[in-house]
């Protein structure tokens, strides 16, 4: 290989590995503004109080509000009061984990049906819910959905 040859290899892959750096360093999804997975600080919430405070939408769609009944029927022994989470029991869905981009509206079916191993949060495995049909885990997730849309998660 030529001088040349060999000058012109070395600077493209010297490119190359700096763009794959950056690459790197700008995929890291506990470096984005505002998304991090890491859980807050809990110590100040009193054991089994919300985890996040909720604004309530003025109106809610008439499949959330069939939603808000299922969830305050099966979810919310879990989840608190309007997905605000329990300290010790089980995280807010009202939080920016909970997103449509990081958790798509089949998560919320499959965390049903399969359960969820703990990953985000500490509070242990969700287990499946027995009991409640695919149209009331959309409707749940409608409601789910609107709450965040009132508290600025997307």
């Amino acid at each position: 290989m030529s001088k040349v040859g060999l000058g012109i290899a070395t600077f493209v892959i010297i490119g190359v590995g700096l763009a794959l750096a950056n690459l790197w360093k700008n995929n890291d999804v506990t470096a984005a503004a505002g998304h991090s997975m890491e859980p807050p600080d809990l110590s100040d919430v009193a054991d089994n109080g919300p985890i996040v405070e909720v604004a309530l939408p003025a109106e809610l769609t008439s499949e959330a509000r069939l939603g808000r009944v299922a969830f305050e029927a099966v979810c919310a022994d879990c989840h608190g009061i309007n997905a605000a989470g329990q300290n010790g029991v089980a995280p807010p869905l009202v939080h920016i984990t909970y997103e449509p981009n990081h958790h798509g509206d089949g998560s919320f079916l499959s965390a049903v049906r399969n359960g969820v191993q703990s990953h985000h949060w500490s509070f242990g495995n969700m287990p499946v819910i027995d009991g409640l049909t695919n149209a009331d885990v959309r409707a749940i997730t409608q409601y789910i959905r609107e709450l965040q849309r009132e508290n600025g998660i997307f």
